[in-house]
């Protein structure tokens, strides 16, 4: 996992620059790093990166599944597409 958040990091920056070259900045990218079985959720807003601190498992999905709504309805609300980096 702790390999996985780096290499997400990068990618979420690369997919903001992808972003703002093509004149279409997305205000939030989000990352998911997972093994299947434990998942961990991040966020890149301008240049700040947070990462969730707990690490979710697969037996409790009702919650893991909770988070991704959340990430996408917040992109629907502020009528955005959403971008997301696994």
């Amino acid at each position: 996992m702790k390999a996985g958040l780096g290499q997400c990091i990068a990618e979420m920056l690369a997919a903001q620059q992808f972003n703002r070259e093509r004149q279409n900045p997305v205000p939030v990218v989000y990352g998911v790093v997972t093994t299947g079985s434990n998942w961990r959720f991040l966020s890149l807003q301008a240049e700040l990166v947070r990462v969730d601190r707990t690490e979710y498992y697969i037996s409790d999905l009702q919650h893991i599944i909770g988070i991704l709504t959340g990430m996408i309805q917040g992109a629907l609300d502020r009528g955005r597409a959403v971008e997301f980096v696994a």
